[in-house]
């Protein structure tokens, strides 16, 4: 607009003459902000849904050479070669999918160096579904910027063009249920690749329609017969858009549309096994076995088993999952809600914190979204189908059986002791409960495969930024922040500096009573700084100054938050030492470390202009300190770090010990003399209180820890003649005193 602006004023005022090579260049100008214009105005209609598509059987040879002529006749001199099957229909709107193709076209032709050609490659599938290529010899798309490329005005510098059209024409792809994507080039080739998949459209039918005219009009009309016109091509209707669709808006459409028997009927069995075995039992093998298991179903529902990022998550999920097999019940139960989130963030392939918060939100509501396709899935409607007379037998079979067993077998005494002996005897509660678990398993892995099959669009779109009018609206804030970092960061050297007298003579407190508090404080303060940066990369302008002020404010921030980072760890580890160590505290103390951790990938991330990595290597770091707090036995060394506590203090808190569980039993009786070790064993939660001796209590094979077994040996070098003192266990605090809360 400027550049079109100054040269009709110097044309207004006579500054230069209008030569036919100057009124060209106003032309040309012109024509780009037109150009401009047409894209915003695609794209801004496309956001706000009121495109509607017209899809018709495309020969989709014609439509592509076509657009690479109009491409030609707008100026690119590249040769554009196209190898489409020739006959070859898709089901498209014609209109949006020129408009696709000339955009990935024209972006190809941009970027191809000269005497090189740029390739159009499409191939289709017997279900319908299909692909189409544009591939040039030019410099690529670096894999870190291929999402990019697609924002608005994600254009480069050598590249021109508005930055609009890869964003329409993705947009595009969508509305006809498919992606669009750069992909990896061919081995040996250099270059971009650029691939448009579409999903086959669903059956559809057609039949002829008869226009006659209004009876009100027949007079006037008796001379125009009737018009038959002939069979019109009818939009498939997709009926997850009708029925469930329509509350997802754009963020989540139909993309696989298809049924898939097989998931109901592993979903089922899984449900099954998991009324079986998890019912009745405690955390163990079997546990471990049903959760892997329903993780295993919704990888293979998933279209991206072999994305790198969503199998590193699985294997995470995996590893935490199998925490259950051993640990602290607080850190299992963190392992699997880690390793839900992990594995939910891996299979919607997220982005962002927020997109991994979504994704968790969206495993809920596929169980909604999923509905369309789950009917589909079982095919229930309609006589035709032998799945849904199969499964109508199978229910009216078990109807009849259920009906007519309880009538009969109810009014013979034999039958029935026929029948007890040949059913289980479950009883009326212990039967609604395996129900309700296999009826809650195998809707939680229905829904999770269909989100895996039908990922939910769970990223924020670009674009959608709320950038200030002026850089003092987050400098100030930002820099206001810092200066609260810098006064408490400023008082820890002081205190460092003048040491353990100095606080005791300015405030009072020993330094491990000063350490004791505010760590809580220091915690959410470092969460909130991250916060704060997140914030300001987000109202930050995207200039190069505004980038340079951006790094500049929130680096020293991260730089201050790192040190309370530091102070955090050691005052919490002063508190350990004269309080006793406790597992809450070690894992207190880790989500300070990973909060450190992700505070410095901000730090390395930014100066390397990779902060669209941090969510994820938060992510991936936060899920393995989790699993590394499982598989390293926290309650056997929290347990040892109290008997060293004992050993130089004399001071033990022996009902801690026992609620530390299996996990600590072997350093217990490893360390602790016999009687103390069978006081902790009684005081824990498999003792009993009641008889004489050493016991822990047998289970059956579904509740196997590794932490279970290695406690029942430890039990049993103590041997059966060992007991709890005659007086009880002893409780003097000035002996054996409480490590604190």
């Amino acid at each position: 607009m400027a550049a079109l602006c100054a040269q009709l004023e110097n044309l207004a005022d006579g500054v230069v003459e209008a030569t036919p090579e100057r009124l060209g260049a106003t032309l040309g100008s012109a024509e780009r902000l037109g150009d401009l214009l047409a894209d915003l105005l695609a794209l801004s209609r496309l956001e706000a849904g009121v495109v509607e598509l017209d899809p018709v059987a495309v020969d989709l040879a014609e439509l592509v050479t076509g657009c690479a002529e109009e491409v030609r006749a707008a100026g690119r001199d590249t040769r554009i070669e196209v190898d489409v099957p020739a006959g070859m229909k898709v089901w498209a709107d014609p209109v949006r999918l020129r408009q696709l193709v000339i955009n990935g076209l024209d972006n190809a032709a941009r970027h191809a160096p000269e005497d090189t050609a740029v390739e159009v490659t499409a191939q289709g599938t017997d279900d319908g579904a299909w692909w189409l290529e544009v591939v040039d010899a030019g410099p690529g798309v670096d894999p870190l910027e291929r999402e990019r490329v697609f924002e608005r005005f994600g254009t480069d510098a050598q590249g021109g063009g508005t930055g609009l059209g890869l964003a329409v024409s993705r947009w595009v792809a969508r509305l006809h249920g498919g992606s669009l994507a750069f992909v990896d080039p061919e081995p040996g080739r250099p270059g971009a690749r650029l691939r448009l998949d579409v999903p086959g459209p669903a059956p559809t039918s057609a039949t002829p329609v008869t226009v006659s005219p209004p009876a009100a009009a027949a007079s006037a009309a008796a001379s125009v017969p009737a018009v038959t016109l002939p069979p019109l091509a009818v939009e498939p209707v997709d009926p997850s858009t009708d029925s469930v669709g329509f509350l997802f808006g754009g963020r989540w459409p139909e993309r696989r549309g298809a049924g898939a028997p097989w998931i109901v009927v592993a979903a089922t069995l899984l449900g099954v096994l998991a009324a079986l075995l998890v019912v009745g039992s405690e955390p163990g093998v079997a546990w471990a076995m049903v959760l892997v298991g329903a993780g295993g179903v919704a990888l293979a529902a998933s279209g991206r088993g072999a994305d790198r990022f969503t199998q590193l998550c699985a294997a995470l999920a995996v590893a935490a999952v199998g925490m259950v097999v051993r640990g602290h019940l607080g850190v299992v139960a963190l392992g699997v809600f880690a390793a839900a989130g992990t594995f939910l963030a891996g299979i919607t392939h997220a982005r962002t914190f927020r997109g991994m918060v979504a994704a968790g939100l969206a495993w809920p509501l596929s169980g909604l979204r999923g509905l369309p396709w789950l009917g589909r899935s079982l095919q229930l409607a309609g006589s035709a189908s032998d799945r849904a007379a199969v499964a109508r037998t199978v229910l009216l079979s078990l109807l009849g059986l259920a009906v007519f067993g309880v009538l009969l077998v109810s009014a013979d005494a034999l039958l029935q002791d026929w029948v007890a002996r040949l059913v289980p005897d479950f009883r009326v509660d212990e039967l609604v409960g395996r129900t309700f678990v296999a009826v809650a398993m195998a809707g939680m892995t229905l829904a999770a495969a269909y989100l895996a099959r039908n990922p939910a669009e769970v990223d924020p779109r670009p674009g959608h930024g709320l950038t200030a009018a002026n850089r003092w609206e987050w400098v100030v804030p930002v820099l206001a922040v810092v200066a609260v970092f810098a006064a408490f960061v400023v008082t820890q050297v002081v205190v460092v500096l003048g040491g353990d007298a100095y606080v005791q003579r300015t405030v009072g407190l020993t330094y491990a009573e000063y350490a004791r508090q505010g760590f809580f404080q220091m915690v959410l303060a470092t969460a909130l700084a991250l916060v704060v940066v997140w914030a300001a990369s987000r109202r930050a302008g995207r200039t190069p100054l505004d980038r340079r002020w951006l790094r500049g404010t929130t680096g020293v921030l991260c730089l201050l938050v790192l040190g309370v980072v530091a102070t955090a760890l050691g005052r919490l580890s002063v508190y350990q030492d004269a309080y006793g160590y406790t597992v809450p505290r070690v894992l207190a103390y880790s989500v300070e470390g990973w909060l450190g951790l992700v505070v410095l990938s901000v730090v390395v991330l930014g100066l390397l202009g990779r902060t669209a990595w941090v969510p994820r290597v938060a992510l991936v770091t936060g899920a393995a300190i989790v699993v590394g707090l499982g598989w390293f036995d926290t309650s056997g060394w929290v347990a040892g770090r109290n008997i060293d506590r004992y050993e130089a203090t004399g001071k033990l808190d022996l009902e801690y010990l026992g609620a530390l569980g299996d996990g600590a039993l072997p350093v217990v009786v490893d360390r602790l003399p016999a009687e103390l070790a069978a006081c902790v064993i009684h005081l824990g939660p498999r003792g009993d209180y009641q008889q004489p001796g050493v016991w822990i209590d047998e289970t059956d094979w579904r509740s196997w820890t590794w932490d279970l077994a290695r406690a029942r040996e430890a039990v049993s070098e103590l041997g059966d003649d060992v007991a709890v003192p005659k007086d009880g266990c002893p409780y003097d605090t000035d002996l054996y005193g409480g490590s604190g809360s």
